[in-house]
């Protein structure tokens, strides 16, 4: 059997330097050469000079990326077009299938998530987020899925039917249906960002050009789900009030309106939710794919402890960034709810009907939309992209909330109650714009695939403890104080952000997947891609030296000697399985992993005698008493 390690085709020359350029094991000519920089260095991400695009000087960059962002908006707006020539819906059912169905199960959660904010209800979702997330490494992406939306649906089913004789009973029913409900609302953090980036990444041994180009869209695109789900709880609430309460949204309130549109704001996410249980037990069946492929190269069956060890020795500053922005950022988050209600009681007199509060959080949810889509549609883009967006949102939410902290009995004097509700909008709009998109895809996309809902779930784990910490503050604190303590966090998810956060706008996520496979296999030193590149490393990272390991020549010629020794192991092992021959379906399956024209050239320039004996067998005329093909008839069945 051929070593399937990963190896350094050379070491350092004699002047102990890694050298620019390496000669692979056989000499490419030019024709060969072109037939590599397709797989290895796609025009998204390289120039046609073969130049990564973070190589390139600021002016060329901006140049690139422009080029490139024309060219493909072109391409997919021709690609909308046609589906919309051949079916007016198409599009629509497209957006429905990509971008909602993923984010299912956060949109069912943002429906109920302004009934309240329940101490047990956060403990809930920090046992979920957890929980689930070690679930999903565990036992598989799918598995995870499922038992999430099963939890949520018996949660909600509780939240619908509870009852109790006493005020005391009804609140001890309430509280642990929340809490049940919460445990489902914190698993789909985890599995919705690792399963939905997952999915944009292929399973093929490249990375498709949706990955490079999409994945942050894709997964931003679910993640505002939430917002979406929050808006139509926001609606439902008011309709039913309305509906339950004669056309009047004025107290006093009778138990029977109560009642009604209590339950029934929480009965229809649940069948929501049992349809979700249906479509992940039945239309998820390949949502576990990237998690048993690493498994399987690491030779791991269980949950792997080992990667989780060395993810917190390696990746501790990404640690640090991960669950430590996404505390400041949940403290801010529900710091949002000072504005509302100072702005609130100033403009209706302090009145005690609910419902200019729902209609005035109805308009906040929807600013919230318009950060989440603009969010969407630049988080990708490679000039701007994921930390650049963290950082400035956190940035202007400091500002934000700092101007009427040390004036507040200004801005809150009915004369100037307009610029305060400006700031209360615009917090809304930078933190969806910033920091609440970010670090919920950065706190999957920073980690391997092994670990990767465990990291996912412990960083969002503590963000809700942000949340609980809030939620408790605020408590004991008056209004101007409060809104002294909280601008600082927006400062300390500045400074997280610029020293901890790596930039994996534009990186290759298998590339990462990669370098992961040199860390876990103690040879951490000897990779020199992309992945370590300055551009994708944090400040941290720079500091510690990793950058200097980057040297793209070699690293070229590594990933040419990497793909022939897994092309050599799978011709090994299909020769063992066929007792020592292959047949055309194997030869195709080979064509098909590796592409065409790379497994021409490794079948040509490989020195094995035994794959040699093999290409000389199929060659011939007959191959165990079956009739052979030539080349020219393999490549006319191609063709067909």
């Amino acid at each position: 059997m051929a070593d399937i390690g990963i190896h350094a085709p050379h070491g350092p020359d004699m002047s102990g330097r890694h050298p620019s350029t390496v000669t692979p094991q056989f000499a490419m000519d030019e024709d060969e050469s072109r037939v590599f920089n397709r797989l290895l260095k796609p025009d998204d991400s390289y120039t046609s000079e073969g130049v990564y695009w973070a190589d390139l000087n600021f002016f060329k960059r901006a140049k690139f990326v422009l080029k490139n962002d024309a060219a493909e908006t072109s391409r997919e707006a021709g690609n909308v077009w046609r589906m919309f020539k051949k079916d007016p819906l198409s599009p629509v059912a497209y957006y429905f299938r990509n971008m909602v169905l993923p984010g299912a199960g956060l949109g069912l959660e943002g429906h109920t998530w302004l009934a309240a904010i329940e101490y047990m209800e956060i403990v809930g979702i920090i046992v979920g987020q957890i929980l689930v997330g070690v679930i999903g490494d565990w036992l598989g992406r799918r598995w995870g899925l499922i038992q999430d939306a099963v939890i949520m649906f018996i949660g909600l089913v509780m939240l619908v039917s509870m009852w109790g004789v006493t005020l005391n009973g009804w609140i001890i029913c309430y509280v642990w249906s929340l809490f049940l409900y919460g445990v489902g609302v914190g698993g789909e953090y985890p599995m919705t960002a690792t399963s939905g980036m997952e999915n944009a990444v292929g399973s093929g041994k490249i990375s498709t050009k949706e990955d490079r180009l999409h994945r942050g869209r894709k997964v931003t695109s679910a993640f505002l789900m939430q917002g979406w789900g929050q808006f139509f709880n926001q609606v439902l609430l008011i309709l039913l009030l309305l509906i339950f309460h004669h056309g009047s949204g004025n107290p006093p309130y009778s138990k029977v309106a109560v009642q009604w549109t209590f339950r029934i704001s929480f009965a229809i996410p649940a069948v929501g939710t049992l349809w979700l249980v249906y479509y992940r037990t039945y239309k998820m069946k390949s949502a576990s794919k990237q998690l048993q492929l690493q498994k399987k190269k690491s030779n791991v069956t269980g949950y792997d402890t080992q990667s989780l060890k060395m993810t917190f020795y390696h990746f501790g500053g990404r640690m640090l960034a991960t669950a430590g922005c996404w505390y400041m950022n949940d403290v801010f988050f529900y710091g949002n709810k000072l504005f509302q209600s100072e702005f609130i009681g100033i403009v209706t007199n302090h009145s005690n009907s609910i419902m200019p509060g729902w209609l005035y959080n109805l308009i906040n949810v929807g600013v919230s939309l318009c950060g989440y889509y603009l969010a969407s549609f630049l988080i990708d883009n490679k000039l701007y992209g994921r930390k650049h967006m963290q950082t400035l949102g956190f940035l202007m939410d400091f500002i934000l909330f700092a101007i009427p902290a040390f004036n507040l009995e200004y801005y809150t004097s009915p004369e100037h109650i307009t610029e305060f509700q400006a700031m209360y909008f615009l917090s809304s709009f930078f933190n969806q714009f910033g920091p609440n998109s970010v670090t919920f895809i950065a706190a999957a996309e920073v980690y391997p695939t092994a670990v990767r809902a465990t990291a996912h779930g412990f960083s969002a784990a503590w963000g809700k403890l942000g949340a609980l910490t809030a939620a408790v503050l605020y408590n004991y604190i008056d209004t101007q104080t409060k809104f002294y303590v909280v601008p600082w966090f927006g400062l300390a998810g500045v400074a997280l952000s610029v020293l901890f956060l790596p930039d994996t706008t534009g990186l290759d996520l298998k590339e990462q997947e990669r370098r992961w496979a040199f860390i876990r296999a103690g040879r951490a030193q000897e990779y020199h891609g992309v992945a370590v590149h300055p551009k994708h490393l944090s400040a941290w990272e720079r500091f510690r030296g990793l950058s200097k390991q980057y040297d793209a020549d070699l690293d070229y010629a590594q990933r040419v000697e990497e793909m022939r020794k897994e092309w050599e192991v799978m011709m090994q092992e299909k020769a063992d399985e066929k007792a020592g021959h292959l047949d055309e379906q194997d030869w195709e399956d080979l064509d098909h992993e590796f592409s065409h024209e790379v497994h021409s050239y490794f079948k040509k320039t490989t020195n094995s005698p035994m794959l040699q004996g093999m290409e000389r067998e199929k060659r011939s005329p007959t191959l165990n008493g079956q009739n052979g093909y030539s080349d020219n008839e393999v490549d006319e069945k191609r063709a067909v």
